[in-house]
């Protein structure tokens, strides 16, 4: 219970620090960016023991249960696709939007406690590899919907040291890694020197 209070605060300070820092009260960019970074780093680390997901799916079911029970303790309320790279998550209790009293002006201020999740779930999807867009939308407090857009454009943004390596045309490129030299050929190689 108390770890949950601080992760709570915290946010509330991430939310406060970047919008006191911004020129605009409405740029929820740096919001979500740190999202996205932390997401990207969480999911490497739930996904460490884990085979690879068979489809998109799959993915999404594991960001609605697992990934989201690991971060607000509680699975989500609903997942709907359109099997056409839409999904809609739905979180009836979302959980920074439930100390927050209803009304019109508690809901113009709704954006600025989901931009940081909406930045959480598009890093894990980025890092396992699926290049999407994820926005929110508030209607009633607490509930909050994710609408998340699978670009498949073919397009990923991959934010590792070996992407910019896989994207490359030549044969064999050279990236010095701490203390690690990596060689792309047909096959990776790595050995240390």
């Amino acid at each position: 219970m108390s770890e949950e209070i601080v992760f709570d605060c915290l946010h509330a300070e991430i939310v406060n620090y970047c919008l006191n820092n911004s020129k605009d009260q409405n740029d929820l960019g740096t919001l979500e960016y740190i999202g996205f970074t932390t997401g990207y780093r969480l999911i490497e680390r739930l996904t460490r023991d884990v085979g690879r997901f068979k489809d998109e799916l799959e993915t999404m079911k594991f960001i609605c249960t697992d990934f989201w029970t690991l971060i607000y303790k509680k699975q989500v309320d609903n997942l709907r696709t359109n099997n056409y790279g839409m999904y809609v998550v739905q979180d009836k209790a979302f959980r920074f939007l439930t100390r927050i009293s209803p009304g019109s002006k508690q809901l113009e201020q709704a954006p600025k406690f989901v931009a940081f999740t909406c930045g959480l779930v598009r890093g894990a999807l980025s890092n396992l590899g699926i290049n999407s867009t994820v926005t929110a939308e508030v209607q009633t407090i607490p509930a909050c919907r994710f609408h998340i857009e699978v670009n498949r454009d073919g397009h990923h943004i991959l934010f590792s040291p070996f992407a910019k390596l896989a994207q490359r045309p030549l044969f064999v490129r050279q990236l010095r890694l701490q203390r690690i030299w990596i060689c792309v050929y047909t096959q990776c190689r790595l050995w240390t020197y």
